[in-house]
């Protein structure tokens, strides 16, 4: 009877525990997703000035003014990451990419070329992305995997995890790639005004819609192999094994006397 009760307490725990699990890799899933892109400060960084620089711009035509006001934005905003104590990577990339873009513009004396650099980072973005799969070695697995705690543990040991990952990344690239074809005709043959309400329009979305399939293509995956644990593990097991081993010789030593 009581093989038989464990058997139906084990029954009944099993569906409860695997929800739990789903939980934890849907939230931990959530937390990576949001550390490896910048969470809501981020869609911020890279959309808000973009929309000051080209709200100035309709206003007065000043590239000069316009591209100060943005980069001034984009300055606040990394010290507001600083102040929260939010990685370097995050606090300054978008002031680089601004800075950039704004030294551009005035120095070409073509608004439109404030963002130029933006555009080429994400269509290389996006072919990097593309190859990647193809190659068998999808970026977003090097991006998360660290955040995972896996490393690429992923691409040798679980290889549910590294579909997931090729199919995150041929979703980035091609949503990337796609937007960048919408891009860079404007950039060619509409004006700066134009190109500016249009690439303002497509900063968040298109974010969204990536980050929305890779939460979907990793959740269905497999859980992360936590290879960090399994090196702490392993360094605790060989200083068991040496303690043991010297009070095995300590207790030979004693025998010995």
């Amino acid at each position: 009877m009581a093989s038989i009760d464990n058997t139906d307490h084990e029954k009944s725990a099993g569906p409860q525990g695997q929800a739990g699990d789903e939980a934890e890799v849907r939230a931990a899933t959530e937390a990576a997703l949001l550390d490896a892109f910048g969470g809501i400060l981020g869609m911020v960084e890279t959309t808000v000035p973009g929309l000051i620089f080209v709200v100035i711009y309709t206003v007065n035509h000043d590239i000069k003014s316009s591209a100060l006001a943005a980069l001034g934005l984009s300055v606040v905003l990394g010290v507001v990451r600083l102040a929260r104590r939010d990685t370097l990577k995050h606090a300054f990339s978008g002031v680089f990419g601004i800075a950039f873009g704004a030294l551009f513009a005035m120095m070409s004396g073509n608004a439109k070329n404030f963002y130029l650099p933006g555009m080429l980072y994400t269509l290389g973005l996006g072919v990097a992305y593309v190859v990647s799969a193809l190659a068998g070695f999808p970026l977003l697995g090097l991006i998360l995997g660290p955040v995972f705690k896996e490393n690429l543990s992923w691409r040798t040991r679980n290889p549910g995890r590294l579909r997931a990952y090729t199919k995150a990344s041929w979703a980035w690239g091609l949503i990337l790639l796609a937007k960048s074809a919408i891009l860079f005709p404007l950039y060619w043959w509409g004006n700066a005004t134009q190109l500016g309400w249009v690439k303002v329009a497509l900063g968040i979305p298109p974010f969204l819609l990536s980050v929305y399939l890779t939460w979907i293509f990793l959740v269905k995956a497999p859980a992360p192999i936590d290879v960090i644990a399994e090196m702490e593990a392993a360094e605790q097991e060989r200083k068991a094994e040496k303690e043991r081993a010297k009070a095995d010789e300590t207790s030979a030593g004693q025998t010995v006397k």
